[in-house]
């Protein structure tokens, strides 16, 4: 187990879970998980806004290893202004897609002068060889492209 009394990384086959400290206020980091031109900058571009049922697309670069098309069918199923946002996750082509039912979620909390953003990427089947194999990918995008991508796109975002 860890700090967050999750076990560890390696032994939970079924998720992904980043903990990040970023050195802006929570205010900002929302901005940038839900603001779709800050998004198109750090993730992905899509058609995001940010309401209960709103369905949207993004695009990424596929991945024929792992069986990702690259074209993420989303939806925004929870969130609480500055403190989470939940976003269901699948393969928008349905060959690809039948079997991955994934849910992002992103926790933030004030910490000093700054953030800690949490992401669980859940729902992976331990069982399916190409969801390990996306989960293990993944899990390494999201530690440092991605969060290398949101620490760049805060940085040049002004407080508002």
């Amino acid at each position: 187990m860890n700090e967050r009394g999750l076990m560890n990384e390696h032994d939970d086959l079924t998720a992904v879970h980043v903990d990040e400290f970023l050195p802006h206020p929570p205010a900002k980091v929302w901005r940038a998980l839900t603001e779709p031109e800050l998004l198109a900058q750090w993730l992905m571009p899509g058609d995001f806004r940010l309401e209960v049922g709103h369905r949207y697309t993004m695009r990424a670069v596929p991945m024929p290893a792992t069986g990702f098309s690259g074209t993420i069918a989303a939806e925004v199923l929870a969130f609480e202004t500055e403190k989470t946002l939940r976003i269901g996750w699948r393969d928008a082509d349905p060959e690809h897609g039948a079997d991955v039912d994934w849910t992002i979620t992103w926790t933030l909390q004030p910490e000093g002068r700054g953030t800690r953003l949490l992401l669980d990427h859940e729902g992976f089947d331990p069982d399916n060889p190409l969801q390990q194999k996306a989960r293990a990918i993944m899990g390494g995008g999201w530690r440092s492209h991605v969060m290398r991508s949101l620490r760049s796109c805060l940085d040049r975002v002004e407080v508002g």
